[in-house]
Parts: structure tokens; C-alpha cells; sequence
């Protein structure tokens, strides 16, 4: 079932976490901010909808680095119920796709619910003070990719972010697949 985030709650903080990576190698958000930015990003190995960008979004992420904007993603599905999500398979993703970014296992949960994540991908976007200044899509796509000439929303977003500090008044919300969030 496909699930759009919420609007952009500008000015919301952004909120601390220290999450391990495939390996076990703990990742504090402060050691992962940028200078000009923070992007956290929620995704997944099993969705469709981050599969169909997930090459876009490695592209993004490495030019926005250059551009002193700190990126993280994270995966907080139940392994449980999809395995293809656990860390093993994460490490492979990774690897498979050359992230230039850190990875990282939410376990329990907690972190995507700090962040009120609904869906992957889920992106936040953050200027240099941890203020909130972006939660829209990556450009047009969905469960496939959209034409190679879609606008780059994120990464436009991003890089004022990181000129000016504030992102744009009028964003399109991203869509996905659900959170797996554990049964308890």
C-alpha cells in the first residue's frame, strides 16, 4: 500500500540518534551532520519505490556532499517479517549500489519514530542549524522510475538549503511503501 508523508513541519529540530551500520560500527548524528546540512533519509532494501530510485538517490547524495550536506540513510522495517531488509542484506545494497553514505540498522524502531517517518523513502531535510526545511519527494518517479529528465526536487531543494538555509515554500510529498513497523 502506497503512503505519502506529511507536509514540511518547517523549523522542527532535528532529532538525535546513534545507530549501528551492518557491521556493528555505531554512527552518532552529530559525527554525520554537514556544514551546510543534514539529509536523513529512510529507505529500504525490498521497496519498490526506492528501488526505482536508488541509483538516483546514491547520485544526489554524492553531489550534495560535495556541497557540505551531511547524508545518512536508515532502515527501520521489521526483519522479521522481510528478511530482504535485515543488515546483511543492507551491507550488500550498499555495496551493490556504492553508497557514499552510511547505512544504518534502527532495530528498535525508535528513530523512525522520532522522526514520525511514514513511509520509504521518507526524506528530511535539514539546514545547518537542524532545523527542518525539506520532506518532499526525489523528483516524479514512483514504483518506476520517472523520465531521466524529471526534475531533481531533493537535490534542488538541498542545495538551497545549503546556499540560503531554507528550502522551498511549495514541496510535493514523497510516496511509498509503509514503514514495516514490528507487531507487538
Amino acid at each position: 500500500m502506497a503512503v505519502s508523508t506529511p507536509v514540511c513541519d518547517f523549523g522542527a529540530p532535528i532529532r538525535d540518534f546513534a545507530l549501528p551500520d551492518p557491521r556493528g560500527r555505531l554512527h552518532r548524528l552529530e559525527d554525520l551532520r554537514g556544514a551546510k546540512g543534514t539529509l536523513v533519509m529512510f529507505i529500504c532494501n525490498h521497496c519498490p519505490y526506492v528501488q526505482a530510485v536508488i541509483d538516483r538517490i546514491v547520485r544526489d547524495a554524492r553531489e550534495l556532499q560535495t556541497l557540505g550536506i551531511g547524508v545518512v540513510a536508515i532502515s527501520s522495517n521489521d526483519v522479521a517479517s522481510y528478511p530482504e531488509d535485515s543488515p546483511a542484506h543492507m551491507a550488500e545494497e550498499a555495496l551493490r549500489h556504492h553508497f557514499t553514505f552510511p547505512y544504518l540498522y534502527d532495530e528498535d524502531q525508535s528513530v523512525a519514530r522520532d522522526y514520525s517517518a511514514e513511509c520509504t523513502p521518507d526524506f528530511f531535510g535539514y539546514n545547518a542549524e537542524g532545523k527542518l526545511q525539506y520532506r518532499g519527494r526525489l523528483d516524479a518517479s514512483g514504483r518506476k522510475p520517472g523520465p531521466e529528465t524529471a526534475r531533481r526536487e531533493l537535490f534542488e531543494a538541498m542545495k538551497e538549503i545549503a546556499e540560503t538555509g531554507h528550502g522551498p515554500r511549495d514541496q510535493i510529498p514523497s510516496m511509498g511503501c509503509s514503514i514495516k513497523w514490528k507487531t507487538t
